[in-house]
């Protein structure tokens, strides 16, 4: 026995005539259909430079557009011609110029002779088929496809919804079940000829020209009628993307070629030397009798599927910077936010680094710059402290900073006077670790000296700009870990609050604090938000909030180290 090799060749020929000699020298006879589209000088120089062999055979040419009839009869011309001109081939393998043997060709005619009534066929119902791209299933079946998806692909789909507009429908010969898989086969000779022959062979003929993408279902759907034992799984390792094109392989998947176990590969980049010379020069002895296995590699696939469509966490792709939430995840790494801290409590930032090994930075997004840890003008990437350059894209300005730092918790503070609008970046990060003291910008104006009358038109303004931050975290997008506190709930017990925080950070979980930040100085702030009622702004957010200096009982004092100073 022998087996038959139908080539599909449009493109590298050079390629193509490499492999036809391939496999002709372990005595498998060729027969070559070369698209229509290729040139006649380039088809007349490509046939003299293979008349030597008595093994090839060139087909009548078809123009072969993409899921086009053209592919379905080329490969019907070539078949017959194969099995017209050797008597001796048992199976017709069909694959293109750009398909690679993977394994000594005596192990594929081994693997075949040991299963002589065996298809090995790509065959599934579209209720069964998870892989199709283009939103058409069953109604590639039933509707007519006169237009190309490539060519004219606004007449394509304007047609298409015309024929749902108005119900049209295309009957599916009697007897048919319709089948789909991958265009390449290697069936058995009687099958084949069964197909061939079948006298119903011009109806459906006629029926699949109108089929979309008929090559991956003609074959697929009427070896169904005559195959006594089909495995419905091609020989040929063939992987698709997220869009339905096929990966093209290069001289750096070599390994992974060899772990697949397939007896044959496309798509083969033309300039891959390394794979052509490894997988066409095997080294004696060189054998390998496992069964084909391409699911082996398919982990590897579905994870570069995953990274071209999702990307890594918080690095951006170009395909999908301007589409909002299309991102992997806001940013690259788990970060927090406090508001309000830094005016409660005095040299907050360098105690927090101490006790949590963080980077902990000022505000960030201060209007006047962004204040780095230590001081710093530049951070890790060349990220410049410049509000210009900040404030021209306050979110990728974060999305770098964590990017560029991964691997070290950042900590940084944000408050009513920070760059507007990036308390909603913020908001929809299930990275962030938000903690918020409402009300806590009030500190400053009562510590400073200015006119009241200022500083109550300066408080009515920061507390609506706190009161959009509050909206955006409380908000149904808000995908971040939030605390809130109003200043008065947050200093009945502020060590249990910072506890929390700490914990959260996780460098040192459910470490007992012994050391606390220092309080401010309140004395008096009661008053001055009674004062501002008085001149008719609202201070809301810090709650309910004493008029009277805060004490607390001795029995609390000496429960643990003293959160805070008081003057009394």
């Amino acid at each position: 026995m022998s087996i038959g090799i139908i080539m599909l060749a449009h493109t590298a020929l050079h390629r193509a005539e490499q492999i036809a000699r391939h496999w002709t020298k372990a005595g498998c006879p060729v027969v070559i259909h070369v698209d229509q589209m290729v040139s006649t000088k380039r088809y007349k120089i490509f046939t003299q430079r293979l008349s030597d062999d008595p093994l090839i055979r060139f087909s009548r040419r078809h123009r072969c557009d993409w899921g086009s009839w053209g592919l379905v009869a080329a490969s019907q011309d070539a078949s017959e011609l194969m099995l017209a001109e050797f008597e001796d081939v048992s199976h017709v393998y069909l694959t293109s110029g750009a398909c690679l043997p993977l394994r000594p060709v005596q192990e594929l005619i081994d693997y075949l002779k040991a299963r002589p009534r065996t298809d090995h066929i790509e065959s599934a119902t579209t209720a069964d088929v998870p892989w199709t791209v283009g939103g058409l299933d069953e109604e590639r079946f039933t509707m007519r496809f006169p237009f190309s998806w490539r060519r004219n692909r606004y007449l394509f789909d304007r047609f298409v919804e015309l024929q749902r507009k108005f119900g049209y429908t295309r009957k599916i010969p009697d007897g048919l079940v319709p089948h789909m898989g991958s265009q390449w086969w290697c069936l058995t000779r009687q099958t084949l000829s069964s197909i061939l022959q079948d006298p119903k062979r011009k109806t459906y003929d006629r029926y699949f020209r109108h089929v979309w993408i008929p090559d991956e279902s003609y074959f697929q759907t009427l070896s169904r009628l005559y195959s006594t034992n089909i495995v419905s799984r091609s020989l040929t390792l063939s992987k698709f993307d997220f869009q339905g094109k096929p990966h093209i392989f290069y001289d750096d998947h070599l390994q992974l070629l060899r772990r697949s176990d397939c007896f044959v590969a496309r798509k083969i980049w033309p300039s891959a030397d390394r794979l052509y010379e490894t997988f066409l020069n095997p080294k004696p002895g060189e054998l390998s009798l496992q069964e084909p296995n391409p699911g082996k590699i398919d982990r590897i696939f579905a994870k570069a599927v995953d990274r071209r469509t999702r990307g890594r966490p918080g690095l951006y792709m170009q395909s999908r910077h301007p589409n909002e939430d299309w991102e992997n995840g806001v940013t690259a790494a788990k970060y927090s936010v406090f508001q309000g801290f830094t005016e409660l409590f005095t040299d907050f930032e360098p105690w927090l680094a101490q006790v949590t090994g963080a980077k902990v930075h000022g505000h960030l997004f201060a209007p006047d710059r962004a204040h780095f840890a230590d001081g710093q003008t530049v951070l890790n990437g060349a990220l410049s402290d410049s509000a210009t350059l900040r404030d021209y894209d306050p979110k990728m300005f974060l999305t770098n900073l964590l990017w560029n730092t991964r691997g070290e918790r950042q900590c940084f503070q944000t408050g009513p006077r920070s760059t507007p609008h990036v308390m909603w970046d913020i908001a929809k990060d299930p990275n962030a670790q938000v903690s918020v003291i409402s009300g806590a910008w009030a500190i400053p104006l009562f510590q400073s000296n200015r006119t009241f009358s200022d500083l109550r038109s300066e408080a009515a303004q920061l507390q609506k700009i706190e009161t959009e931050m509050l909206d955006a975290l409380r908000s149904p997008y808000s995908k971040c870990r939030k605390r809130i506190w109003t200043m008065a709930e947050f200093i009945e017990s502020p060590m249990e609050a910072i506890q929390v925080i700490v914990d959260e950070i996780g460098f040192q979980p459910n470490r007992r604090l012994t050391e606390a930040p220092r309080m401010v100085d309140l004395t008096g702030f009661g008053q001055f938000l009674q004062n501002l009622k008085n001149q008719g702004m609202h201070p809301y957010l810090m709650g309910d909030f004493p008029a009277d200096p805060i004490a607390h009982p001795p029995a609390q004092q000496t429960q643990r180290p003293r959160p805070y100073l008081v003057k009394r």
